[in-house]
């Protein structure tokens, strides 16, 4: 199979969520078929980028925009937005030559199969879709505006996030209904698409982890009462998850465990983040290896309140047998099982009791970390990339049947036989 995988953002190195589930699937498509990798940028042309994308991916093709990536450029790029009905967040992803090359392939059918990763790059899709395209949804944009504006205390960002949500709603909803077959990563995200379009047209891939880097050493002790969250510290979710956790938590578990310390782990810490930084709470900025602070840390936390999609850094941390206190949106999609594998708390007071409890009670912990290695072990890369791809071959060969009667796909009571093959 031919498959065309176009990304908005430069794909190495690799360290986003979205970015370590993108690179995992694509690299293992790439094994068995012929998949080329559309990569555009914006700034400086980088021809190091580019040369290193095509020792991952042979035959990688790579545009560089050339718009400036400064803040005050941003600033007044999304004031010229404002009157744009296409949000922000995906308007200033537009590149003419991007869409332009991507209508010529798609004019010349140069592919089977296209995938769309990440709804930015949407919009330099051709309207008039020639060959199957598939978009592949990390998380429903939308959810993310709208919790943003629910949570958002300052009233004029709160009005503007009010506003982007408004404007994703209207731009995802006509998206993913432009696509042959959209693939979502959780059950719950393809319950808000469903909105949109029948549920044929949507595949649940859940999300996977690596398991020759992230491996149990259940002989290694912690490196005494160490609290971890890794996650990048540029992500607007991230950085309200560690502002509550910090404000709303914290305190009331050094109360409990004196000595106890946070570590938060992600590249690109800005100020809101260095001003966490206390006796007990340390920002390490980016790190060479991850796995090196999870084996270290004794509780793995995810106090997140805002987001979409799944997340991975949770299976990373169950596959290194870690004990994880999560709230429900930041375990939301992934097949987990409260008071079995993680514990799941909503409120501050739940949230940092059950991390007291696992810092104080090492059998307690160690069962939570036995379960969680067994979960993650279910997920290894080679078995989500393979769901992935009957995904692509089942828009593939919809698209074939509805090229002969269209009126049988149309009234197709579902993919039922498919999806029962994806989920097994």
């Amino acid at each position: 199979m031919k498959i065309l995988w176009v990304k908005a953002n430069k794909l190495l190195p690799v360290h986003s969520g979205g970015d370590i589930r993108s690179y995992n699937i694509a690299r293992q498509l790439a094994r068995a078929h012929e998949l080329t990798f559309f990569s555009y940028y914006d700034g400086d042309f980088d021809p190091e980028y580019e040369q290193e994308l095509t020792k991952h991916f042979p035959g990688a093709v790579s545009v560089c925009s050339g718009k400036s990536q400064s803040s005050a450029t941003r600033v007044l790029d999304y004031s010229a937005h404002l009157l744009s009905p296409l949000p922000y967040a995906v308007g200033r992803f537009s590149c003419r030559k991007v869409s332009q090359t991507l209508l010529q392939w798609f004019q010349e059918r140069r592919f089977d199969v296209a995938v769309c990763d990440f709804l930015d790059a949407a919009v330099n899709f051709p309207q008039l879709l020639t060959i199957p395209g598939v978009l592949f949804q990390h998380n429903v944009e939308s959810e993310i505006w709208r919790r943003h504006a629910g949570t958002q205390s300052n009233p004029l960002k709160r009005r503007m996030y009010a506003a982007e949500f408004r404007k994703m709603l209207r731009y995802e909803s006509s998206a993913v209904k432009r696509f042959d077959h959209v693939i979502a990563v959780s059950e719950h995200d393809r319950g808000l698409m469903e909105r949109w379009v029948r549920g044929a047209r949507i595949t649940v891939v859940p999300t996977g982890v690596d398991l020759e880097q992230y491996q149990p050493d259940f002989s290694r002790k912690p490196s005494g009462p160490v609290v971890a969250f890794i996650g990048a510290m540029d992500w607007e979710p991230n950085l309200d998850a560690m502002e509550y956790f910090c404000r709303e938590i914290w305190p009331a578990v050094v109360a409990q465990s004196p000595g106890a310390t946070l570590r938060i782990v992600g590249r690109n810490p800005g100020e809101r983040v260095l001003k966490l930084v206390s006796d007990s709470v340390q920002v390490t900025g980016r790190v060479p290896s991850v796995a090196d602070h999870l084996r270290e840390a004794a509780v793995v936390v995810v106090p997140l309140r805002i987001g979409g999609g799944t997340r991975l850094k949770i299976y990373e941390a169950m596959a290194a047998g870690k004990a994880v206190v999560s709230t429900s949106i930041g375990a939301e999609g992934l097949d987990v099982h409260h008071g079995k594998d993680i514990i799941l708390a909503d409120q501050p007071k739940a949230f940092g009791d059950a991390v007291i409890m696992l810092l104080r009670d090492e059998g307690l912990r160690r069962k939570y970390e036995l379960a969680a290695a067994e979960l993650a072990a279910k997920y290894d890369w080679s078995v989500v990339a393979g769901k992935f791809l009957r995904a692509l071959e089942f828009a593939v060969s919809a698209r074939d049947v509805q090229a002969v009667q269209p009126e049988r796909l149309e009234h197709q009571a579902g993919a039922t036989s498919f999806e029962a093959s994806v989920k097994h």
